[in-house]
């Protein structure tokens, strides 16, 4: 290690010559009460910046040990200081000039929600602060004069105000754990009362645009119907009040534009814990809560969809089928196959997003189409036994067919934004109109032993300058932001997994399937196998196992019912 004086005498000796000069500064170096490593320095100042680090120890910084005691406060942590040194961060980048990225300090920007992130990550003894910095230039001559700003005038003064606890609002920061340890306990709370979601009164579920996750101003706060209110002693909130979603079968109707989708969409990002203010901090799911809609087009490999399809006029085998293209049913019935795969203990749906043959099929086509004649059975007469054979609970969201109240264990009613439950009543009616039999078949819980392929690739190929080389190509990743990944190239469609809510979730679902690919698929073992095998890394050492040296700022870890849904559309032959 050097000391800071030594970089600095390095930046002077290395000012005006060509840019790949910059190359020498990568190393660590000590600074006054934090150690600065530049990991990996940019090719050229149109190139993506430089990746820094820094690393400050506990006793420097002075934060209270109770704020970093467990996992949860550590990440917890970790996200309140990246959104301090973001707000630094931003008064300076650009303020040093040059071409290209010259001068750019980029830190991750944080959504409303608390992530797991490799740009802050808390240890036992230190912080450990990753982001990138443009190396400045003019033209492809370096400028390290301005760099010299950047790491000695601007950078000092972030750090002292981001990560020392003398500089930090305390106040701010004990409300940012405090928050998050609250909604963990609403969390654990569920399996225990018999729930499997809770909405908390007064919480602010409209959002302020489609573009934006902040919450609406001068909204009609929620408001849980007695019937369904449950109370709760919380370790800092103190007595919390709210609606109380029992585990079975869920149904959320009402007229349009009265927040049916609205509360859904709270209730699918309600896995996630949540900043304080957000308006949804107290809205608490399930943890393993999996949305799923249809998805015409996509790729499904070796998955059993017999419980919903069989008899294709094809004599396709549904007990271990495959398309290059599924319809909108069968595209469903995978995703809830999957789903059970993943270990999703609810499952959240919403009818405008949703198969119509696949959800219902109603008396009089049951009269046209004869059961022999009907190769679906619809989710309508599977619910109950996923739940009771399964224990899979249900939330829908239903606009158009009655016939789901016929099923429904509880149902809310949006009467201007307002939860109203509707269950007795319905009851009633359901016996003065009731469903006739229907001849269902048995239900059986899939049965898949997937084995995960991957394509063959070459065994040599060729380089920049054209020069054959013996080594199989290394995969590459490109990410495009919360949509999907290119991964070599092949495209990953991510567009329909509603819960994956930042781009750098995507980037580490990248990161794990390259991961897979170059190391654990060989055509023996099965998802379940290689996601046990990711799963038990990401848990003991997050992210940076799977980086080759340095670990970059950019990732956050995902669920494992992403990392599944990832690997489902991951086209293979």
């Amino acid at each position: 290690m050097q000391s800071a004086a030594q970089l600095q005498e390095l930046l002077r000796s290395i000012n005006r010559k060509s840019y790949p000069a910059y190359k020498s500064t990568k190393g660590t170096y000590q600074f006054k009460n934090y150690i600065l490593s530049i990991d990996h320095v940019q090719g050229d100042p149109f190139a993506s910046p430089s990746h820094v680090s820094i690393r400050i120890r506990h006793t420097d910084s002075r934060i209270p040990a109770e704020y970093y005691q467990d996992t949860l406060t550590k990440i917890t942590l970790a996200d309140f200081l990246t959104r301090q040194f973001e707000r630094q961060v931003s008064q300076y980048t650009f303020r040093a000039k040059g071409s290209g990225k010259s001068g750019l300090i980029l830190v991750t920007h944080c959504g409303q929600e608390v992530l797991s992130r490799t740009a802050c990550q808390i240890t036992d003894q230190e912080i450990v602060v990753r982001f990138f910095i443009g190396f400045p230039a003019n033209g492809r001559t370096i400028n390290s004069a301005e760099l010299e700003k950047i790491l000695f005038e601007f950078l000092p003064v972030c750090v002292q105000k981001s990560f020392f606890y003398r500089n930090l609002n305390s106040k701010e920061l004990e409300k940012h754990i405090h928050t998050t340890q609250d909604q963990e306990y609403i969390r654990q709370q569920l399996p225990v009362r018999h729930l499997c979601a809770f909405v908390a009164d007064n919480a602010i579920l409209p959002r302020e645009s489609g573009i934006s996750s902040k919450p609406m101003k001068n909204c009609v706060p929620f408001a849980s119907p007695e019937s369904l209110r449950i109370t709760m002693e919380l370790p800092h909130h103190g007595t919390i009040t709210g609606m109380g979603i029992p585990l079975g079968i869920t149904l959320i109707v009402g007229g349009g534009y009265h927040g049916k989708s609205t509360l859904l969409n709270a209730l699918e990002l309600g896995v996630y814990n949540h900043i304080p203010g957000d308006g949804r901090e107290y809205v608490i799911t399930d943890i393993s809560a999996q949305k799923l809609r249809s998805e015409d087009g996509r790729f499904i490999k070796d998955v059993d969809i017999s419980m919903f399809i069989n008899d294709l006029p094809n004599k396709k085998d549904t007990h271990n089928f495959c398309t290059e293209d599924a319809s909108g049913s069968t595209s469903q019935a995978a995703a809830i196959v999957e789903g059970i795969q993943s270990g999703s203990r609810l499952f959240l749906l919403d009818e405008d997003t949703s198969a119509t043959n696949f959800m219902v099929r109603d008396a009089f086509m049951q009269k046209v189409i004869l059961r022999e004649k009907e190769p679906i059975t619809p989710f309508l007469e599977r619910a109950v036994d996923l739940y009771t054979k399964a224990g899979i609970s249900t939330i829908l969201v239903a606009g158009s067919s009655g016939a789901f109240f016929h099923i429904a264990d509880t149902v809310i009613q949006m009467d201007n934004y307002i939860p109203v439950d509707i269950t007795a009543k319905v009851k009633k009616l359901c016996r003065d109109f009731p469903l006739p039999a229907s001849d269902t078949p048995a239900f059986v819980l899939p049965k898949n032993h997937r084995i995960m392929t991957k394509a063959p690739t070459a065994k040599t190929h060729k380089d920049y300058y054209g020069n054959t080389r013996n080594q199989p190509e290394r995969l590459k990743v490109k990410n495009h932001g919360c949509d999907g990944f290119s991964l070599g190239k092949q495209e990953i469609d991510l567009r329909y997994i509603e819960q994956l809510i930042d781009s750098e979730q995507t980037a580490s679902l990248g990161l794990l399937l390259k991961y897979a690919a170059e190391h654990l698929i060989d055509g023996k073992r099965t998802i379940d196998e290689i996601i046990a095998f990711l799963a038990s890394h990401l848990k003991k050492e997050g992210l940076a196992f799977f980086f080759d040296g340095y670990t970059s700022c950019g990732y956050a870890i995902p669920r494992i019912q992403e990392i599944y849904s990832c690997f489902n559309r991951c086209r293979r032959p």
